[in-house]
C-alpha cells in the first residue's frame, strides 16, 4: 500500500510550500529507490553509489548552508528531508547528515574563503564525499582528552593518531579531523591521498549495514598549512557540528518510527486471527494508539526546534532533549511494531528489525542517551556531573 505520512495534528498546515515541496521530493525518491533496494544493500553491506549521486542532484547535501552550490533552505526543510531519508534507512540519513552537518558545515563556518571555494561546491553536488573525525578508540563521550596530535613542521602539519566509528570514512575524499596542536583542539582538512593517511572499513556490524563505517589512521600524515580551519579553536568547533547533526537525527528518528508504524498498521489490518484482523483487538489498538501519540509528540518537538533553529533562538540543551526523546520513542515503536508482526517481524520482508538494529546505533552516536541526560541534568541543577573524582 502507498505510504502516507503520519500527520495527526495537521503539521502540514504549518509548513511553507517550499518545505512541503522538498519533503515530497525526498519522500518520492525514497519510495522509488531506497525502499525497493535497501534490504539488498544491507545484505551486501554497501551504500550504493547511485544514492550519493541522487542526493547531490536533489540538492539536499548541505541544503541549510548558503552559497557555494548549497541550497540555502530552512532548517525545517532540512529536518523534513532527514525524516524521509531515515524512513528509508538510518544509513541514508547518516550519509546526508555527515556530509552536510559534520563535513560541509565546519568548512562553511570556520574555513577560509579559499577552502570554501575549493571543497563546498563539489561536496554539495555529491562529487566529493566528506567525513568527520572526532571519536577515538579510547575517547568517545570525552573528546577533550583526544590523543590525536598535530605538529607544526614548517610548511606542513604532521598528524599522528586514530579515529574510530567514522561514517563515510573509507569512501570519503575529504575528512574533517580534530586534533590537538600545542594542546589546543583544532580542525584540519585531510584529503584521501595525503601521505600517511588510511581509512580501513570496519566490518562485522549488525547495525547500519547500508552505511560505510571506518577507522581513520594517521601515521606521520603530512598536510599543507593552508588546510587548518582558521576560524575556530577548542571543542566549540566539533560540538557546533554535532549539534547540527543531532538536530537532523531528531527528525530522522521520526521517519524511522513512521515506517514501523505504517508497517504495523497495515499488517494488523491484514493479519487474520480468531476470525478477525488483529487490528480489531484491543491490545493491538492500544499499541497503535500509543505509537500515534508518541510520533505526534516527536513531530511537534522537531518542528518547534526547527523553527527555533531558523530563528537562531535554539539552545544545545533543547537539541539534546529532542535527539534523546525522539530516538528513544522510535526504538520503542520499532520493538512494539515487531511484537505486532509476531514472528514475521524478524523477516526482512518488513522494515522492522532493520530499523530496530539501526536505532540502537543512533541512540549511541552523536551523544549517547546517558550523556544527553547529563546535559539536561546540568541545565536543571547547574552542576557538572561528567567529571567526578572517585
Amino acid at each position: 500500500m502507498t505510504y502516507e505520512g503520519v500527520d495527526f495534528y495537521d503539521i502540514e498546515s504549518e509548513l511553507t510550500d517550499e518545505e512541503k515541496m522538498v519533503r515530497d521530493m525526498a519522500r518520492d525518491w525514497v519510495e522509488a529507490e531506497v525502499v525497493p533496494n535497501i534490504e539488498q544493500a544491507c545484505r551486501d553491506g554497501v551504500f550504493p553509489d547511485e544514492w550519493r549521486v541522487a542526493l547531490g542532484e536533489m540538492g539536499v547535501l548541505g541544503m541549510a548552508l548558503d552559497g557555494y552550490g548549497c541550497a540555502g533552505m530552512s532548517y525545517v526543510a532540512y529536518g523534513l528531508v532527514c525524516q524521509e531519508l531515515e524512513r528509508g534507512d538510518s544509513g541514508v540519513r547518516s550519509f546526508a547528515s555527515v556530509q552536510g552537518s559534520l563535513a560541509m558545515y565546519p568548512i562553511h563556518d570556520f574555513g577560509s574563503e579559499e577552502q570554501k571555494q575549493k571543497y563546498l561546491p563539489k561536496m554539495a553536488s555529491g562529487e566529493w564525499v566528506g567525513c568527520f573525525g572526532l571519536t577515538e578508540p579510547d575517547y568517545g563521550s570525552n573528546p577533550g582528552d583526544m590523543i590525536t596530535k598535530a605538529v607544526d613542521e614548517g610548511d606542513d602539519y604532521v598528524l599522528n593518531g586514530a579515529k574510530m566509528w567514522i561514517t563515510n570514512g573509507t569512501i570519503a575524499d575529504v575528512a574533517i579531523v580534530w586534533a590537538k596542536l600545542d594542546g589546543v583542539i583544532r580542525g584540519f582538512i585531510v584529503e584521501k591521498d595525503d601521505p600517511g593517511f588510511s581509512a580501513p572499513e570496519m566490518t562485522g556490524k549488525h547495525s547500519l549495514r547500508a552505511s560505510v563505517t571506518s577507522e581513520l589512521v594517521f601515521q606521520d600524515c603530512k598536510i599543507p598549512k593552508d588546510r587548518i580551519l582558521p576560524h575556530v579553536e577548542g571543542l566549540k568547533g566539533p560540538f557546533s557540528c554535532l549539534n547540527n547533526a543531532r538536530y537532523g537525527i531528531c527528525w530522522g528518528a521520526v521517519g524511522a518510527a513512521q515506517s514501523c508504524f505504517h508497517s504495523a498498521k497495515e499488517y494488523a489490518l491484514s493479519r487474520i486471527q480468531f476470525g478477525n484482523p488483529i487490528a480489531a483487538f484491543q491490545l493491538v489498538q492500544n499499541k497503535l494508539a500509543w505509537m500515534l501519540r508518541e510520533i505526534t509528540k516527536g513531530q511537534l518537538l522537531a518542528l518547534s526546534l526547527g523553527r527555533k533553529k531558523d530563528a537562531g533562538t535554539w539552545t544545545p540543551e533543547q537539541i539534546s532533549l529532542a535527539k534523546m526523546n525522539n530516538v528513544d520513542m522510535a526504538l520503542e515503536i520499532a520493538r512494539m511494531a515487531r511484537d505486532i508482526h509476531g514472528a514475521n517481524g524478524i523477516l526482512d520482508e518488513y522494515p522492522i528489525m532493520r530499523h530496530m538494529a539501526n536505532l540502537e546505533s543512533v541512540k549511541t552516536y552523536e551523544g549517547t542517551h546517558d550523556i544527553h541526560n547529563l546535559i539536561l541534568g546540568r541545565h536543571i541543577t547547574g552542576i557538572q556531573s561528567f567529571t567526578r573524582e572517585l
